[in-house]
């Protein structure tokens, strides 16, 4: 069997490999799309409020959820249907839900979306249930498209004898294609002749590498960075040409800035991921593996006599053992890459919920050369 000294070899031997695949000698360029965004062209959420039906006995109790019985009352009103006043209706087969979508850039009426279903009482599935017409409203109160069809429930579930089994969730589901546009929303990409990009980050080398293509690409002058994220570029005037420009300014090459060193750190599940910029000073380093075992049982305690009177309960032991392993003294030298800060990481022993402590350690004791992000 390998040894846990061959194995870190292995893993630091690999993460050489890596780091010479992702370590070019020169940046590479990527397509002005990949970077930035155009400015006004954006998707708007829309929600709604609707009713799904046709469930098989999981739907709300009315008792927990009258707004569910309200609902269909003055649904079924609003359909020539009068419902006695105090009306106790068993709705097993009915879920409130709300409904969500996006209306993307540029949509049209008469186009489809798809929508989210989600339910909003006490329903215990909606497997099977038929979204009813139910109006998709902006951030303005205006409707914007209507939603309507059978839902698709990713998850299963089964129930009996006080028994249950489920896999995924069984109160949310999709409708594709089930919203239909009734309004667009208007898009404007020039102003008096200027369009906007919006870089997805905040850098200024990317940004000014950015400006620097589309000059060598279009003529002088024709862009220019206002700050570190947004540039404004001078197109044509003439909408009808506005298209063929933009295509061309998507699909430019430009080159990305080195980005700044960073260790994000998953405090929940003990991921560590750092990018290839991370660099650590020579420092000392004290580990060691503390753990703490808990072991719970239940003991039964008898009376000493049998006629005494006393009575047989069940009394919870509990044992709790704590171990610590002496940490020996390591000494990092300083590195250059990722490469070698796996390797020094992996001549420690450190699992990864050790590293976030020794992460932070060296960050605090300057000795960690990156933004240290915690999660």
């Amino acid at each position: 069997m390998p040894t846990a000294l061959s194995l870190s070899r292995k893993l630091a031997a690999l993460a050489c490999l890596l780091a010479v695949a992702v370590l070019p000698g020169l940046a590479q360029a990527e397509r002005l799309k990949d970077l930035a965004s155009i400015q006004g062209v954006r998707a708007n959420q829309l929600l709604g409020y609707g009713l799904v039906v046709g469930l098989d006995g999981s739907g709300d109790q009315v008792r927990q959820t009258p707004f569910t019985q309200q609902s269909l009352t003055n649904m079924l009103s609003q359909l020539g249907i009068t419902v006695p006043q105090g009306s106790n209706m068993q709705l097993k087969n009915v879920a409130a839900v709300m409904v969500t979508a996006s209306l993307p850039a540029f949509a049209r009426p008469g186009q489809t979306v798809d929508v989210v279903v989600s339910s909003m009482g006490n329903a215990k599935s909606l497997r099977g249930g038929t979204l009813l017409m139910t109006p998709l409203k902006g951030a303005d109160g205006q409707v914007y498209a209507i939603a309507q069809g059978n839902l698709l429930v990713g998850g299963a579930g089964a129930e009996a004898g006080g028994s249950s089994v489920q896999v995924n969730q069984l109160n949310g589901g999709r409708i594709s294609n089930g919203a239909i546009i009734e309004r667009s929303v208007p898009t404007t990409i020039s102003r008096d002749g200027l369009i906007y990009l919006e870089m997805n980050t905040n850098d200024f080398g990317t940004t000014q590498n950015a400006v620097d293509a589309l000059n060598r690409q279009f003529g002088a002058n024709t862009a220019q960075a206002l700050d570190a994220r947004v540039v404004a570029i001078r197109g044509p005037l003439d909408p009808a040409q506005q298209t063929a420009f933009l295509s061309r300014v998507e699909n430019l090459q430009v080159t990305r800035a080195p980005i700044g060193a960073k260790v994000i750190i998953n405090a929940r599940t003990g991921s560590v991921v750092m990018n290839r910029t991370v660099m650590i000073e020579e420092a000392a380093i004290a580990h060691g593996n503390l753990s703490v075992i808990i072991n719970r049982e239940n003991q039964v305690s008898q009376p000493d006599t049998p006629f005494g009177g006393g009575q047989t309960v069940v009394v919870p032991n509990t044992q709790i053992e704590l171990r610590q392993e002496g940490g020996g003294l390591q000494r990092v030298q300083t590195s250059a890459n990722l490469a070698d800060v796996v390797r020094a990481l992996n001549a420690l022993g450190a699992t990864p919920q050790d590293l976030l402590s020794i992460l932070q350690a060296m960050k605090s004791a300057g000795a960690l050369r990156a933004d240290l992000e915690i999660i």
